[in-house]
């Protein structure tokens, strides 16, 4: 096994000094029995990166804390602001004005990874998106997460917004171990909307044998990263995967982690609270893989790798490959908000009149998610 920290100093000092990039897929991982809390493998685990929609697990838990202190409940409404609905895709483009349950808007975080809801969640919560960040950096800072800083609800990118292949296993952990009454969440494999049905990104669920969560998440700094959890036999394992350079690459990883862990007798490895960094880890600068993921040679090395079909290729023996399953749906609708409101969500803002007729509020342009195996989107996608 790896060090505990996992950390390649010497390449990560060569990287600093001169610049030089990491290897394809050569980025954090972690893996971590959550019965136990050992630490199974890792490596540059307390490495700063970019998380990218991974922030949304940190949103989610925020909004179960909400909900524990009694602040909202999952009928909660949950309002599209006008900065809301001016993020870029992922989005539902829903208008602004538009209400949608606490427990639509996190489904829908969860699966399509939207950031018009993402933003509308940490406003209807918190206020604004600056004091949900405050709510979230405060949350992580209770936790543990001592290598996190928060600046967004939804991950787009932003220098000041990093964390840990470390600090995510503590958030991961926490989220199963602290609310398992929302665990359903995690494991939704499509989204039903009308006539439209919106599949989960985390490729593991249907294809590696139980598979229950968590998330994934993509930028051009970030690269393709993913939490993901699976349980069999009563024992179930977490693996953190950053910094890969493809939706096939990040889920080859990550099973391959899940099935050594599950091949592995309990351990008595350190447990994640007890591994700490070696000095100048936590300090080190997170890596931009913009340059190794975001080029038009990337893309196509990433279109030339799908089968006949355009389907993914798995290269892990623990995945199942072919046509993909036919996941199982799940609904969701706007309104039918009637829980309380946040005691800190924002007045509605009535649109401007002319005369005595308001100015309509205009639905904003909605741009098809582009398929990430296929293509890089532009830095201010996350999925």
């Amino acid at each position: 096994m790896r060090r505990p920290n996992g950390f390649l100093w010497a390449a990560t000092v060569a990287s600093i000094v001169f610049g030089a990039a990491m290897p394809a897929d050569a980025g954090p991982s972690l893996l971590l029995d959550a019965n136990t809390g050992a630490v199974l493998d890792s490596e540059q685990a307390f490495q700063r990166w970019y998380p990218a929609s991974l922030t949304k697990l940190m949103t989610a838990y925020v909004a179960f804390r909400a909900i524990q202190l009694g602040e909202v409940t999952l009928e909660s409404p949950v309002r599209i602001s006008e900065r809301a609905t001016k993020e870029p895709p992922s989005k539902m483009g829903y208008p602004a004005g538009t209400v949608l349950t606490l427990d639509a808007a996190l489904k829908i975080i969860m699966v399509k990874s939207a950031n018009d809801v993402a933003t509308a969640i940490g406003e209807s919560l918190g206020g604004s998106q600056e004091a949900f960040a405050a709510r979230m950096n405060s949350e992580a800072k209770r936790l543990g997460m001592t290598n996190s800083n928060f600046v967004n609800p939804h991950g787009l990118h932003d220098d000041r917004q990093y964390t840990t292949a470390h600090d995510l296993a503590v958030l991961a952990l926490a989220l199963r171990a602290q609310f398992p009454q929302y665990a359903s969440y995690f494991t939704i494999e499509a989204l039903g909307s009308g006539k439209d049905v919106i599949e989960n990104h985390n490729t593991l669920i249907g294809r590696f044998t139980g598979a229950d969560g968590m998330k994934t998440g993509y930028t051009c700094p970030a690269g393709y990263n993913l939490v993901a959890s699976a349980t069999r036999n009563g024992r179930t394992m977490l693996a953190v995967v950053i910094g890969a350079t493809s939706v096939a690459t990040r889920a080859d990883k990550a099973a391959d982690l899940l099935a050594k862990g599950f091949s592995l007798p309990p351990a008595q490895s350190p447990k994640l609270w007890e591994v700490k960094a070696n000095p100048g880890e936590e300090t080190a600068p997170a890596i931009n893989m913009r340059d190794t993921v975001c080029t038009k040679a990337a893309a196509k090395e990433r279109l030339d790798a799908l089968d006949e079909k355009g389907q993914l290729v798995f290269h892990s023996a623990h995945l199942t490959g072919g046509e993909p399953p036919t996941p199982r749906v799940t609904a969701i609708s706007i309104g039918n908000a009637t829980g309380p409101a946040s005691p800190f969500m924002p007045k509605f803002e009535r649109p401007a009149m002319v005369g005595n007729i308001p100015v309509p509020l205009p639905r904003p342009d909605y741009t098809p998610p582009v398929e990430e195996s296929a293509q890089a989107p532009s830095n201010g996608v996350t999925q």
